[in-house]
């Protein structure tokens, strides 16, 4: 660990807590940690990576944390300030999953960033919740499996009650503790390579001298996953800046791929921020047609321009709107449209795992009624015989397959659309005719759900 600031935290511990403060009001975790680590300035490998183990730790483990503090708090935690929470938090990170720092320097670390932020007695309350801790960490009882599944799961495996009940109710037991093990990994990185500016076994070769490891994805040529970035940040790897790859998840990937673009045509973006789909989809139109990206967020669709502008792809054109007001700005002209819709986003809880503890069980109806709302519009603009595909990077059958068996009971001028020829041919066995799930306790991916239809000519 190098030295200490001013603050006397080290380096590792200062920048996971302001990553950790900024989640606290909201920011999400990858925000928050990138602006944290642009904040501290040069920090060291290992310091990077202590950091985001902390930070990612403690939104991964929140259910967990709390548990074992509210055994050891005289303070209910809701009445905590919002900073000590979180020192606290990252304090019982370190001492239930990490063995890399002694105790007592765990402890000593948590009180004076208790001091710097909230004075001596804020101090002197983290000093007597930690070692209580200490004292009693063999015996707080947990839930067990067999007598408490639901709170096993939740508790153990650090999810939100609700969406454990949901999952119980669907599947066995085996299975949500698979699915809740898989959102608790650490997920790798993937990147989509640009194969209008490099090839994947190029960018193997400069990538590994750079010293990160990258083998090819599990389902499309164009994926490689990397084994380690060596104290990179992403965009410090080779030729990130040259537009030969992009960060995306191959789940993600596969969307493109069953949208199906072909050079020429006219395609429409209908959710498009951040842009990965949006790029994909016009390196493999060639670059030649047009694809328009739309997004009611005007911020974020600058990330999007910015994206499709560092991979050289001018066939790219951003329109700020909203996705339901599609039909006052277009007529039935678009050969293909891609609806990847607002969600839960609970396929993507390995990932991001701040958005299990943001979300809450009423904001499934929400949003999928927003959902249905955007496939309304968004089918007025597919020109006939174009396609319509849907898209969610969540499993919840509200926002999933109810979505499209509603969509295609109001708009008989929809019919299904095999989504066979477009898969890898292992994903294609298990399509449901126009639609499949993938899971990231089954398939290595995050969780997505992808339909295609058709406009009837």
């Amino acid at each position: 660990m190098t030295g200490r600031g001013r603050s006397g935290l080290s380096p590792a511990r200062r920048t996971a807590l302001t990553a950790l403060l900024a989640m606290a009001k909201g920011r999400f975790a990858g925000d928050a940690l990138d602006e944290a680590m642009a904040a501290a300035g040069s920090l060291s490998p290992a310091d990077r990576a202590l950091a985001t183990e902390i930070a990612y730790g403690v939104a991964r483990r929140q259910g967990t944390l709390d548990y074992y503090l509210g055994h050891v708090s005289r303070r209910p935690l809701p009445k905590l300030d919002r900073p000590l929470l979180q020192i606290l938090r990252g304090a019982v990170y370190e001492l239930f999953y990490l063995d890399r720092v002694p105790e007592r320097a765990v402890v000593h670390q948590a009180v004076e960033a208790a001091r710097l932020h909230g004075g001596v007695g804020a101090a002197r309350f983290a000093n007597g919740v930690l070692r209580n801790l200490l004292r009693q960490k063999e015996s707080i009882p947990v839930p067990q499996a067999e007598d408490d599944p639901e709170g096993y799961l939740a508790i153990v495996h650090s999810h939100p009650p609700f969406l454990v009940r949901r999952w119980l109710a669907r599947f066995s037991f085996e299975e949500a503790l698979a699915l809740c093990r898989a959102n608790n990994r650490v997920p790798p990185l993937t990147i989509r390579v640009n194969l209008l500016r490099a090839r994947p076994q190029q960018v193997q070769e400069q990538l590994a001298a750079a010293g990160v490891a990258a083998r090819p994805g599990r389902w499309l040529p164009e994926a490689l996953i990397l084994e380690g970035t060596a104290g990179y940040g992403p965009a410090q790897l080779p030729n990130f800046r040259a537009g030969h790859y992009t960060f995306q998840d191959e789940a993600s990937m596969l969307v493109s791929r069953v949208v199906a673009p072909q050079p020429g045509e006219q395609v429409l973006d209908a959710c498009s921020a951040p842009g990965t789909k949006t790029t994909h989809m016009a390196e493999l139109m060639g670059g030649r047609g047009r694809v328009t990206a739309v997004d009611i967020d005007p911020v974020r669709l600058a990330r999007v321009t910015e994206g499709a502008r560092r991979l050289g792809l001018s066939i790219v054109e951003a329109r700020p709107m909203d996705a339901r007001d599609l039909p006052e700005h277009f007529g039935p002209e678009f050969d293909r449209v891609l609806v990847d819709a607002p969600c839960t986003g609970f396929g993507t809880l390995a990932r991001r795992p701040d958005l299990r503890w943001q979300k809450q069980e009423e904001d499934i109806a929400a949003l999928a009624r927003l959902q249905g709302e955007i496939m309304a519009a968004a089918a007025r603009v597919v020109r006939p015989g174009g396609a319509l595909v849907y898209t969610v990077c969540t499993n919840e059958p509200e926002e999933t397959y109810e979505i499209v068996e509603q969509f295609l009971k109001a708009h008989d001028e929809f019919a299904p659309d095999a989504l066979a020829p477009y898969l890898p041919g292992a994903l294609a066995a298990e399509a449901e005719g126009h639609q499949l799930m993938l899971w990231p306790h089954r398939h290595g991916t995050d969780g997505f759900f992808i339909a295609r239809l058709r406009r009837l000519p």
